[in-house]
């Protein structure tokens, strides 16, 4: 199973990293906000602990981004120990709580327990203005209109949606729809959004799927 550290404390980070890595955790480790958001928004987690007080965006911020996305569980490891920030963290969405300094048995723990609990039932169900995807059903509706899609079309389009709002560049689509590699002289992402637009987008009137100049593609309502 796959842990995200965040922690800003290189030396608090490299004990987390050293000791989970010897319960036989897959361990990443980020120590600032900023990369823990990047890390955690690329790459599939079991469990993220995520201290508070973090350079770039604070630990509150930051489960704010994951759960928009993610019910990925949470675990606050941080020395603030007050009443009120233990019950904000949880009001936030995160699923324990531990203060620092803590025993390394009790860490493992909880994650074990949080880990136990199983990972968390995907999104089935994506809508965007009036253009539904049904993730189980393999269906995608704009309207009242049918849309029928390929395979790849339709991994596209649910990748889109599940980041609906987010400027994603090819590369970030390549990885996730193809699992390759991309390549500057390829041009299968491009080729794909054209193709996916003449069916989603086309025969309607409000564009959803929109070019972000120097980076790639976003699907979002127009403001």
């Amino acid at each position: 199973m796959r842990i995200l550290v965040v922690e800003d404390e290189v030396k608090a980070a490299d004990y987390l990293r050293k000791g989970l890595g010897e319960s036989g955790y897959m361990v990443e480790v980020a120590h600032t906000g900023i990369d823990g958001q990047f890390l955690a928004q690329e790459s599939d987690f079991d469990l993220i602990i995520l201290d508070v007080m973090l350079p770039g965006i604070d630990g509150w911020q930051l489960l704010q981004i994951i759960r928009r996305k993610s019910q990925v569980p949470v675990l606050f490891l941080t020395a603030r120990d007050a009443v009120e920030d233990r019950v904000k963290g949880l009001e936030l969405g995160a699923d324990d709580y531990l203060v620092k300094p803590f025993s390394y048995a009790e860490l493992l723990a909880r994650v074990r327990t949080l880990l136990r609990r199983g990972a968390p039932r995907e999104v089935e169900h994506f809508k965007v203005a009036d253009l539904q995807l049904d993730v189980l059903r393999r269906r995608v509706v704009r309207g009242a209109e049918r849309i029928v899609l390929t395979n790849k079309e339709f991994a596209l389009l649910q990748f889109l949606m599940e980041r609906s709002g987010e400027a994603l560049s090819r590369t970030q689509i390549a990885s996730q729809v193809w699992q390759m590699n991309f390549d500057s002289d390829t041009n299968v992402v491009d080729v794909a959004i054209r193709r996916l637009r003449v069916k989603v987008d086309d025969p309607f009137s409000i564009k959803l799927i929109h070019t972000v100049r120097g980076v790639g593609y976003t699907l979002a309502v127009p403001e």
